[in-house]
């Protein structure tokens, strides 16, 4: 196991009704005029944006809103978002939404308290610093209301590229799990999805004796593979439902990547599919790790042995991996690129936007390190 610092400061309020609490909650975190930020549809009809403004009004906190949050958030709604914290003298962010309300909230954050361009933290530069931000979550998936971590498409250029920084980590993040009830099969799955990938993302790693972070991650994909199915079946099923919530929070908090090297070469070369095709970042997912685990699994045959056996009850790694991606097809997932929209004269420039754009030199590096024809033959098994 490697050194590490872990830090997580979030206050997490988990149940029924808790979305009532975002006024007070607001105000004890020092918020004083606040931007609502969000994506629209389900939150305004289903009244939620409503009780939250109810929650602010009690708390006497005066507010800004600023809706319109697409999935693969955009660079041009933050910009806007930045505009009008600085405008109008805003000192917290309250993203009510899922992860991509989540993700442009803390852009948005960022970006209002720096001279230079809010796009330089997804070149690389750490946030250390940023407005507060708190979340209403709405759909248990990308974990962002856990994390120090962002993804936002660049407009020009349609790069999806990602952020990280404890400037980012939410203050406060509100977890009600009837608020997913109403969400979708397929919302729900590709939830599930991403959920798992943050989970094998960091299960795959180059580290030695990492023991109870394995555990961890593997007691996660199993409470994923045996709640994941309850939900599709009976999207009532409160407690399926908040065990799915807890987990997706738990997957990327990064309490489960502490003290190992980690992945992350399925979540970038997914990112090039959701940039280009504007498909779900979970459907784009379950096409692209099967693919990169068969093409990356010999690096270390024993760690997908390993995750065959413990996680899904089978003897080797292919065996391992198929029930993996069996799994995601049983939920309702993709699994070819033709499915997201996807075609074979497409893969150069995926490659090309993968390997080299916004300032990349060719490779992407994780558990294995990958080049234009690793990249190339990747794409090419997901057809």
């Amino acid at each position: 196991m490697e050194n590490f610092t872990f830090y997580s400061p979030t206050k997490f309020v988990f149940g029924k009704g808790t979305e009532a609490q975002a006024g007070s909650l607001v105000k004890a975190f020092g918020g004083s005029k606040v931007l609502i930020h969000y994506g629209g549809g389900s939150v305004v009809r289903s009244g939620l944006l409503d009780r939250v403004k109810a929650s602010l009004d009690e708390a006497g906190i005066p507010y800004a809103e600023l809706g319109g949050v697409k999935p693969n958030p955009r660079s041009g709604l933050v910009y806007e978002g930045i505009d009008i914290c600085r405008k109008e003298g805003i000192d917290f962010v309250l993203a009510v939404g899922g992860g991509s309300s989540i993700d442009s909230s803390k852009a948005i954050a960022a970006g209002a308290v720096y001279d230079g361009d809010f796009w330089d933290f997804y070149c690389g530069k750490p946030i250390d610093k940023a407005l507060p931000v708190g979340t209403v979550l709405t759909i248990a998936a990308a974990g962002s209301e856990g994390s120090g971590d962002s993804v936002i498409t660049k407009e020009e250029g349609m790069y999806k590229r990602g952020a990280s920084g404890e400037g980012i980590r939410p203050r406060f993040s509100i977890l009600n799990p009837e608020l997913t009830q109403t969400l979708p099969p397929y919302q729900t799955a590709c939830g599930i999805t991403d959920i798992m990938a943050h989970l094998y993302e960091r299960y795959l790693t180059n580290s030695k004796d990492v023991e109870v972070t394995d555990r961890l991650i593997e007691a996660l994909l199993i409470t994923m593979k045996n709640e994941g199915p309850k939900v599709i079946a009976d999207p009532n099923d409160y407690e399926a439902r908040a065990n799915i919530m807890w987990a997706g929070t738990m997957a990327h908090t990064n309490s489960c990547g502490v003290g190992r090297s980690q992945d992350w070469n399925s979540h970038n070369i997914e990112h090039e599919l959701s940039a280009l095709y504007d498909c779900a970042h979970g459907a784009g997912l379950a096409v692209t790790m099967p693919a990169v685990f068969k093409y990356v699994m010999n690096h270390d045959i024993a760690r997908f042995e390993q995750a065959a056996k413990r996680v899904w009850g089978v003897e080797t790694a292919e065996e391992g991996i198929d029930a993996f991606k069996n799994f995601l097809i049983s939920i309702g997932m993709p699994s070819t690129l033709g499915e997201l929209g996807g075609k074979e004269e497409d893969i150069p420039t995926l490659v090309k936007n993968l390997c080299y754009g916004d300032g990349r030199t060719g490779t992407i590096s994780g558990f294995v390190t990958l080049n234009e024809d690793d990249c190339t033959k990747i794409y090419q098994a997901m057809l």
